[in-house]
């Protein structure tokens, strides 16, 4: 028993020892892994700080609609550009251009593809206030007018041919006689755009207007924003992905539309692509990245990261000849992007155009995302729009050439999209030749010759230049 006794305090102190010993060891090492995991952060700290300081807004969501013209977004998402940025980007279709336009102003959005006549819209005030900004181009060109297969066969009469096809490019003068059939029938000529800032109305109404047909004006100091004063032709808002519906449907006779919903006609068989805006306006600006000024100015670090992502997705969209094109007909047909069949995507995306059923050209710069400095906002662009705003009345009166420019500077940013170029060349990501020469780039381009109707346009010169059209407003004119 006593031998017991003394054994047991032995036994149970040899386990105690063994315990103290086995507590000693683990404590010792987890005291050399919490050292050794110090060590780490406190190497990697500097690294982990520079990302913080990267940007403000991390988490961010942009709208878009479904036109083949959002692509460097969703180029940029799945080749994770955003994601090398430091920036986790969700992106999310919109109903309609007023409704994306809303959620960027009431912050909802962080951005948007936009209408490039929409941050110059809102900031003057046509329609909503607010100011809004871009830095970044999206595309040049890209759209085309559609007439119903009814009008194509009454305008194909007076349209040249040669070799049994129709020679391009097809004037607007070939379908002023079949809008005057409809008049004398009593018959009012509908055509669809997609907004009244929109590209599409401004070059649909170009393209009528230099073939002689009047597509009528706004007067938003008398209250009237219908755009139809006077009007040969009565333009009026559709939503892109409905444009083929409406059309087959007989509400309107035509539409001006970005693609795939011109192709999509000709693949369902009920309109006919009659002019591309390439050949209306030779490499013409197209969509803008827009932000609200608020947003930017809060948040410059994470403006500049979403651009030189935005650079990356356009310049691989372009690259080499646009090899990669096909890969990202397939990116954007998914239905969380444009939602189109590949093939109608493929038919204007890879470097053709098909107007006529059967009829397909080569078309190389339909979609232009990169070259030609496309990216870079050019105040000359924003002046352009500007002036066709004036044109048709929603500027409602003569304002001077320094209005044109100070506007211009107030909502396009080359001085930001050179920050995001700069640093993308520092980085060696990008060469320096991929750029403007930031150093002498005034931010107007040359003078171009390039439109429809052979008139010349100097951004410089805005009010000379409203005053070579025929019809349009002018000087101190009203509708």
């Amino acid at each position: 028993m006593s031998m017991n006794t003394q054994s047991c305090p032995i036994r149970v102190h040899s386990a105690v020892a063994d315990h103290t010993q086995i507590q000693t060891y683990s404590i010792a090492h987890l005291w050399q892994w919490m050292l050794i995991a110090t060590l780490l952060v406190l190497l990697s700290l500097p690294n982990l700080l520079h990302a913080a300081s990267k940007v403000e807004k991390p988490d961010l969501k942009f709208g878009f609609i479904k036109l083949t013209d959002m692509a460097p977004l969703a180029i940029a998402y799945e080749k994770g550009y955003f994601e090398d940025e430091g920036l986790y980007v969700t992106l999310e279709a919109q109903a309609n251009w007023k409704v994306l336009l809303d959620r960027v102003i009431d912050g909802q959005l962080d951005g948007a593809h936009m209408l490039a006549g929409q941050p110059l819209g809102a900031t003057i005030g046509f329609g909503t206030k607010a100011d809004v900004i871009t830095a970044f181009s999206m595309d040049l060109n890209g759209n085309g007018i559609t007439m119903s297969n009814e009008v194509w066969g009454k305008m194909k009469k007076y349209v040249p041919m040669k070799d049994g096809k129709p020679v391009h490019p097809i004037k607007a003068d070939y379908l002023k006689p079949v809008i005057e059939e409809y008049k004398k029938a009593g018959k009012p000529f509908n055509l669809g755009m997609v907004f009244p800032v929109s590209t599409h109305n401004y070059e649909l109404r170009y393209w009528l207007a230099a073939g002689g047909i009047n597509p009528g004006f706004y007067a938003p100091d008398k209250g009237d924003i219908s755009g139809q004063i006077k009007a040969d032709a009565l333009l009026s808002v559709t939503p892109p992905p409905q444009m083929p519906a409406t059309l087959e449907a007989g509400t309107i006779f035509g539409y001006c539309v970005g693609e795939p919903w011109n192709q999509q006609a000709v693949f369902k068989g009920i309109g006919v692509p009659v002019v591309t805006d390439y050949e209306i306006w030779k490499n013409n600006p197209e969509k803008v990245f827009g932000v609200s000024k608020k947003w930017a100015d809060a948040n410059p670090k994470t403006h500049i990261a979403v651009l030189k992502a935005l650079i990356r997705a356009a310049k691989w969209l372009d690259d080499e000849n646009d090899k990669n094109r096909a890969e990202a007909v397939r990116i954007i047909s998914k239905p969380n992007y444009v939602g189109a069949d590949a093939k109608v995507i493929a038919n204007s995306m890879t470097g053709t155009f098909e107007y006529e059923k059967g009829d397909k050209r080569a078309l190389p710069d339909f979609n232009v995302f990169f070259r030609y400095n496309a990216t870079y906002p050019y105040y000359s662009d924003a002046v352009w729009y500007l002036t066709q705003m004036r044109r048709w009345g929603q500027i409602a009166d003569y304002k001077p050439d320094s209005w044109y420019m100070d506007t211009a500077k107030k909502v396009y940013r080359p001085d930001i999209y050179a920050q995001a170029a700069k640093a993308l060349i520092a980085e060696g990501k990008m060469k320096a030749a991929d750029f403007p020469d930031f150093a002498k780039e005034s931010g107007y381009r040359k003078p171009q010759t390039e439109f429809i109707d052979g008139i010349t346009y100097d951004g410089t010169k805005p009010n000379a230049y409203l005053k070579k059209f025929a019809i349009g407003l002018k000087d101190k004119q009203q509708p």
